[in-house]
């Protein structure tokens, strides 16, 4: 540690040997830096805060109505397009600072400074406010008052102009471009149409209705058939269980022997039965009805009422079976049911044969015309949607006209700047004052490592490598103590008046940068 002590005491008061050309420096230093920060131009700020209101009174209005637009997405685009070549070069047209520019190379380089030195900030880039805040704040920053009011107020009036423009001008665009669409497909769903229509008039009696296309009307006629053909068995078996039944009748009742009056009732509702058990099964109502009425005359006790049953040659007393008449008239109608059956499934078997004899003319017909109708109904689907679209643009168009979804708020417009905002003269002073005694303090330091003195007898031996044998003290006399407190005042007195040359700088900064600008003007 004493060793380190040591060290650092012989730099201290190595540098302490070149104390006066190291306050010379300094005082090179501070008279070179100060006046170039008087020098320093000033430069002025200008800034413009607007708020931009995207809520609408038509928007829950015409929800699903219109086509809704992302106006975050479009402020944000609009802040990038602020910065474009374009837009920037407009700007230097304005406000005449391609006068300072004489060659192509010239402008451009204002350009790209112009776009490094303009600041816009807030909508979304976290630098002020918070991420989807629609505060937006314009700044820049130039050594003319005048130039950087006009940067600024520039760009707030490009911004609001083409932000309020740009949603009519892409509405007038997209409906331009949905007319033109439609015309093109109402052509071609008008050639559509007409295909359509002549391959269905050439194609007569080969196209699918309603009911479906080929298979499923052979299909059903096939059917149809075998369900005619069973019901003609069945028609067939009931005519001739009929005729069975009409030859087992007379037709006249006999007058000879006496039967009972329930008997006769007992054996009319028994062929009634049997009729009936022809065309329906034991569970029918009217079946299980004649049952009952049968066991209940069954069951009655017979009366001496008896009704004769023999047959004389007088025809008077002879009458008709009613049972022979009713049974002849049900054979008739089960004749003409099977003529009818016969003749139906006469047709249905012709249209069945004409439908297989159509099998390869039929499903090519109906390919050719499902692929027509495919290509009609996507031609007619698009168009309808392009109609759509097109009323929506419409109606979007007109209620922009109404009302704008933006609305722009300045709350702090431009200004021509009366102060300048910059440079920092006091913390440029400051800086220079700073550099100048750190620049005395390295010509001091690099002086005593080119010179180096010893202060210490280990310092010489590990220097020279020699044993060191002794030391001589100097012995200072009065007059040399003197001498030094004076060299120590004049050197004190030296450092504290570069202070105050400072203070002074600073506080008359004003002063000086007007001094200075005025010189360079003249």
């Amino acid at each position: 540690m004493n060793e380190q002590l040591t060290q650092i005491y012989g730099y201290l008061h190595g540098m302490w040997r070149y104390r006066w050309s190291a306050l010379v420096v300094s005082w090179l230093v501070a008279i070179i830096g100060w006046p170039l920060v008087f020098s320093m131009p000033d430069q002025f700020s200008a800034k413009a805060v607007v708020y931009i209101d995207t809520s609408s009174v038509l928007k829950p209005l015409l929800k699903g109505l219109a086509p809704e637009t992302d106006t975050s997405d479009e402020l944000q685009v609009m802040a990038r397009v602020l910065l474009s070549r374009d837009n920037l070069m407009s700007v230097v047209r304005e406000t005449d600072m391609d006068l300072e520019a004489e060659t192509s190379a010239e402008r451009e380089e204002i350009v790209e400074r112009l776009a490094g030195e303009i600041s816009i900030k807030g909508g979304g880039t976290k630098k002020k406010w918070e991420t989807k805040s629609n505060i937006y704040e314009i700044s820049y920053q130039s050594n003319s008052a005048n130039r950087a009011y006009q940067v600024v107020s520039n760009l707030l009036n490009t911004m609001i102009e083409d932000t309020l423009n740009s949603t009519r001008t892409d509405t007038v665009s997209a409906q331009k471009f949905l007319d033109s669409q439609i015309a093109v497909y109402e052509e071609r769903l008008t050639l559509a149409e007409q295909k359509l229509a002549q391959f269905k008039k050439e194609n007569v009696g080969f196209m699918p209705d309603e009911r479906g296309g080929y298979y499923m009307r052979l299909q059903r006629a096939q059917d149809s058939v075998e369900a005619t053909t069973s019901a003609l068995r069945l028609a067939e078996r009931r005519y001739s269980e009929l005729n069975r039944q009409l030859k087992g009748e007379n037709p006249i009742l006999s007058s000879s022997g006496y039967l009972s009056a329930n008997a006769k009732k007992i054996k009319e509702y028994q062929m009634q039965l049997d009729f009936l058990l022809n065309s329906y099964t034991d569970r029918h109502p009217d079946v299980r009805a004649l049952r009952a009425i049968i066991e209940e005359l069954q069951a009655a006790p017979e009366t001496g009422e008896m009704v004769s049953g023999d047959i004389s040659d007088d025809d008077s007393s002879n009458e008709f079976n009613p049972v022979y008449q009713e049974v002849k008239v049900e054979l008739s109608k089960a004749s003409v049911d099977v003529e009818t059956l016969k003749i139906q499934l006469k047709e249905q078997n012709a249209y069945v044969k004409k439908l297989r004899s159509s099998i390869d003319v039929i499903p090519e017909v109906e390919a050719n015309l499902a692929k027509l109708n495919r290509g009609y109904e996507v031609t007619r689907e698009r168009y309808l949607d392009l109609v759509e679209r097109r009323e929506s643009a419409q109606l979007a168009q007109n209620a922009g006209q109404s009302a704008s979804d933006i609305t722009f708020r300045v709350i702090e417009p431009p200004i021509v700047p009366y102060q300048p905002s910059g440079p920092n003269r006091m913390l440029f002073l400051s800086v220079v004052l700073l550099v100048a005694l750190m620049a005395g303090l390295a010509w001091s330091f690099l002086r005593f490592t080119l010179q180096p003195t010893f202060i210490d007898l280990t310092q010489i031996s590990n220097a020279t490598g020699l044993p060191v044998l002794g030391s001589v003290s100097l012995y200072l006399s009065p007059e040399h103590k003197r001498r030094r407190r004076m060299q120590l005042s004049s050197f004190v007195t030296a450092t504290l008046l570069l202070v105050v040359v400072f203070g002074a700088v600073f506080i008359l900064r004003d002063s000086g940068t007007a001094l200075f600008a005025s010189m360079a003007g003249k």
